[in-house]
C-alpha cells in the first residue's frame, strides 16, 4: 500500500485541535464553520465545494457533512465528534492545552523539575520517547476526525468509486449527544437528497491503553449502554436532641448507597461481556445553612452501565436493591429507637416502614393536586433548568418541585432517571450489511498485519459513553415508555424519529491514555499513519477497490 497519511492527518488533526472547542462553549459554536473550510482546502472538496454541508444541531453548533461521490447509492459513513471537555485541569498550563507541540515541551518542562507519581514517570518517558503527543482532544477525538479525513482525500486520487464515503462531525458528544442525534434526524432527508444508501458506519472515537497499544488498536463490535438511575430519599426530620421523633434521610440514603456502590453483583454479564458495576455521581442533602435538625431530604445518582439488559430491567433491579434498603434503613432504625427508649425506660417511638413512588407516579400525583395551573408551573420551571446543562441538578429540582407539590412525606424513596439514556448497541457480523462490513474489516485486518506488520483485535464492548448509540442505531421499543415516564427532566428524554436509519456500524479509532485528564496523549504512530491507512484498507475493500 503507497498511502502514507502521515503529514496529512498530523496536520489536520493539530490544526483542528488548535480550534479549542469546549462543550456549550462559542469555540463550539463556531468549529463547524471553521472545520467546513478545512475540508474544503482538500482538492476534492476544493473542486466539489457544495458537498460540504453544514447542518444545524444545537445553540449555534454545527454538525458537519462531507461526501466522497462514486457511483450507485451504497455508501459508509465515517463519524466522529469535535467537541471536548475543559481545559481547566492543565492549571497553569490552561493556555496551551490546545497547542500540542508547545504544550508538549511544557509538560516535558514541569515533570523534568519535580518528584513524580508512578503516572507522571510514564508521562515523561512516553513524551521523551516521540511516539506520544498532548492536547486537550487531540486523543478525544480530533485525531479520529482527521484520520477519516486522509483516508477520503486518498481515495479521491483516483478514478470513480464504486459506491460513496460520507464524512459526519458532530458537536455536544460530551455532554448529551445533541450533535448526532440532531444528525440522526437529518441524516434521512439528506441521503434522499444526495442519492445514498448508507449500509455501514464507523466511528472513529478513541480508546486508552496503558501499556503497548495491543488493547488500544482495536475493532469494537458495540459500545456500552448508560444509564442514571437516581433516588430522591425523603425522611422525617427531627431536632437532633430527640433523633426518633423523626426518621433519618441520612440512614436510608447510606444503605442505598452502601448496596448499589460499586457491586459487583448488579453488573450486567449477558453475552459473556461484564459491565462495569454502578457507581454514585452525585450524593448530597438539601441543606442551605447550619441548624441542628436532620435533614429532610437526600439525593443519590449512580452511573449504571450495561450491555445486555433492557432499561426497565435495569430499573427494576434499582428498585429492588432501593426497596431493600429502605426496609432494613427503617427496621434498624426502629430497632435503635426500642433499644433507646428500654435504656430510659421510656415507650419507644414508632417507626413507619416506609413507601417507595416512581418518578412517574409522583408526577401523575403532583399533576393531579396542582391540576393545570402547576402543569404550566412545571414546564416553565423545566425550561429553566435546563438552562444549566447539568442533568443531574435539572433532575433533582423538577423531582423536588413535583414532591411539593403532591405533598410526599417521609420516609420514602422516589427512583427514577436523572438524565440521557444511551442505548447500548452490537453488530451483527452474521448476516446482511453487518457481515459485508466485518468481511471488509477482518480484509483489511489481514492486509495491515502482513503488510505494515501491525496487529489490530477484535473487542467485544467500547466501554466508553458514545455516539455509538445513537449512529446507525434504532433501540428496541419494548422499554420506552419505561424511560421517557421517569426521566425526571423532558430534556433528557431521547425521541427516536420514525424514519430514523438502521445501519450496522463498529468503533475503529485512536488511542492513548489518560484522556480528558492533563496529561492526555495520543499515540501519535497509529493515530497518524496506522490508523488511516486500516481505515483506508476497509473502505477499499468495502467499495471493492484497492488504492
Amino acid at each position: 500500500m503507497t498511502f502514507d497519511p502521515t503529514e496529512l492527518t498530523r496536520r489536520l488533526s493539530i490544526a483542528m485541535t488548535e480550534w479549542q472547542s469546549e462543550s456549550g462553549t462559542e469555540g463550539e459554536a463556531g468549529f463547524g464553520e471553521r472545520l467546513a473550510g478545512l475540508i474544503r482546502t482538500l482538492p476534492y472538496f476544493a473542486a466539489h465545494p457544495d458537498q460540504v454541508r453544514l447542518l444545524p444541531s444545537h445553540d449555534g453548533a454545527m454538525n458537519v457533512v462531507a461526501l466522497l461521490r462514486g457511483t450507485g447509492r451504497r455508501t459508509l459513513a465515517f463519524a466522529g465528534h469535535y467537541d471536548t471537555v475543559p481545559v481547566a485541569n492543565y492549571r497553569d498550563l490552561a493556555h496551551l492545552a490546545c497547542q500540542p507541540e508547545p504544550l508538549m515541551q511544557a509538560l516535558m518542562a514541569d515533570l523534568r523539575s519535580r518528584p513524580l507519581s508512578p503516572q507522571e514517570e510514564k508521562a515523561l518517558a512516553d513524551f521523551e520517547s516521540g511516539d506520544f503527543l498532548p492536547g486537550r482532544g487531540l486523543l478525544d477525538m480530533k485525531s479520529g476526525l482527521a484520520a477519516g479525513l486522509a483516508v477520503l482525500d486518498h481515495m479521491s486520487r483516483g478514478p470513480a468509486l464504486s459506491g460513496n464515503l460520507l464524512f459526519i462531525a458532530t458537536p455536544d458528544e460530551e455532554r448529551n449527544s445533541r450533535g448526532m442525534r440532531a444528525m440522526r434526524r437529518a441524516l434521512p432527508g439528506l441521503a434522499a437528497e444526495w442519492g445514498l444508501e448508507i449500509e455501514g458506519g464507523i466511528n472513529l472515537d478513541s480508546t486508552s491503553d496503558q501499556g503497548d497499544g495491543s488493547e488500544g488498536r482495536a475493532i469494537y463490535a458495540g459500545t456500552i449502554g448508560k444509564l442514571l438511575p437516581f433516588a430522591y430519599v425523603i425522611g422525617q426530620p427531627s431536632h437532633a436532641s430527640y433523633p426518633f421523633d423523626g426518621a433519618s434521610a441520612h440512614l436510608i440514603a447510606a444503605e442505598i448507597l452502601k448496596r448499589v456502590e460499586a457491586n459487583p453483583a448488579l453488573c450486567d454479564t449477558g453475552d459473556g461481556e461484564l459491565s462495569p458495576p454502578p457507581i454514585c455521581l452525585e450524593g448530597k442533602d438539601f441543606r442551605g445553612g447550619y441548624d441542628v435538625t436532620t435533614p429532610d431530604k437526600v439525593w443519590l445518582a449512580f452511573n449504571w452501565l450495561f450491555h445486555s439488559w433492557q432499561p426497565d430491567h435495569l430499573f427494576e433491579r434499582f428498585n429492588g436493591v432501593v426497596r431493600e434498603a429502605l426496609d432494613w434503613a427503617t427496621a434498624g432504625f426502629a430497632a435503635h429507637a426500642e433499644a433507646y427508649a428500654a435504656l430510659g425506660g421510656a415507650k419507644p417511638a414508632v417507626i413507619d416502614d416506609g413507601v417507595m413512588v416512581s418518578f412517574a407516579e409522583l408526577k401523575a400525583r403532583a399533576f393531579a393536586a396542582g391540576g393545570p395551573a402547576f402543569e404550566a408551573r412545571f414546564a416553565a420551571r423545566a425550561e429553566e433548568v435546563a438552562r444549566g446543562g447539568n442533568p443531574l441538578t435539572a433532575s433533582r429540582e423538577m423531582t423536588d418541585l413535583l414532591v411539593e407539590e403532591a405533598r410526599l412525606t417521609g420516609p420514602a424513596v422516589v427512583t427514577g432517571f436523572a438524565g440521557l439514556a444511551y442505548a447500548p448497541t452490537r453488530i451483527d457480523a452474521t448476516q446482511g450489511h453487518g457481515k459485508t462490513l466485518y468481511d471488509a474489516i477482518e480484509r483489511a485486518r489481514a492486509a495491515t498485519a502482513q503488510e505494515d506488520g501491525v496487529e489490530i483485535r477484535h473487542r467485544a464492548i467500547f466501554t466508553g459513553i458514545s455516539d455509538m448509540s445513537y449512529f446507525g442505531h434504532r433501540p428496541a421499543d419494548g422499554a420506552a415508555a419505561t424511560l421517557s415516564d421517569n426521566t425526571a427532566h423532558p430534556a433528557y428524554v431521547d425521541v427516536l424519529p420514525s424514519d430514523a436509519l438502521s445501519f450496522p456500524v463498529v468503533n475503529i479509532g485512536p488511542w492513548g491514555r489518560e484522556y480528558h485528564q492533563r496529561l492526555e496523549r495520543v499515540h501519535a504512530p497509529y493515530a497518524f499513519r496506522d490508523l488511516p491507512r486500516f481505515l483506508a484498507r476497509i473502505a477499499g475493500a468495502w467499495l471493492g477497490t484497492q488504492r
